[in-house]
């Protein structure tokens, strides 16, 4: 059997994404995706046998993309306020449906402990991802504060996502970063931390 077509794999992910966005998760089918990619009737469902499978490779493709915004963000140097306020504009402006899909997804995975769990181990990739970025840059995060920063981004992203797209701006954004850095390093120098 011939290895699969990474490119198809990344396409039928986006479809699912851009279904998240428009339907919700009941509307991201095997047949929906396949339609909404432009490729034949069964295509999904020979990458993904099960409807689980789909949404968690959907998961997959979203932080892949993630990762590599934070890659490109981070060769713009900064400090660790730049770098999240500029994840925050970039997630809640142009590519808000992604996270968008991301909400619906964790939403979903309250019924679906397997995609649960696959957010979970995503949610912990996450976590050392962005502590290994912050090294890189010699930034002054603590590992301890990384877990608190990132459930706090994801509050402010959630607000900006669900919210008026004209309120994602540099001066919404930049506060919203400032209070997630100081509030994780708050956390990392708890004493009851732990």
């Amino acid at each position: 059997m011939p290895p699969p077509n990474e490119e198809r794999r990344a396409a039928l992910a986006d479809a699912a994404i851009a279904l998240l966005v428009e339907s919700g998760v009941h509307g991201v089918t095997h047949r929906a995706v396949d339609r909404r990619a432009g490729l034949p009737a069964g295509t999904a469902s020979n990458y993904f046998r099960s409807r689980e499978a789909l949404l968690v490779a959907t998961a997959h493709r979203i932080v892949a993309l993630h990762q590599a915004d934070m890659a490109a963000a981070v060769r713009g140097g900064g400090s660790a306020v730049d770098l999240i306020a500029e994840s925050l504009l970039l997630a809640a402006g142009p590519q808000r449906a992604r996270y968008l899909a991301v909400f619906e997804l964790r939403l979903e995975g309250l019924r679906r402990p397997a995609l649960a769990a696959a957010l979970d181990e995503l949610m912990a990739a996450m976590a050392g991802f962005t502590g290994e970025h912050h090294a890189g840059l010699g930034l002054q995060i603590p590992q301890a504060a990384v877990l608190t920063m990132l459930v706090m981004y994801g509050g402010a992203l959630f607000a900006l996502v669900t919210g008026p797209p004209e309120a994602v701006v540099p001066e919404v954004a930049r506060p919203l970063a400032v209070a997630i850095v100081a509030g994780g390093l708050a956390a990392a120098d708890s004493p009851g931390r732990g």
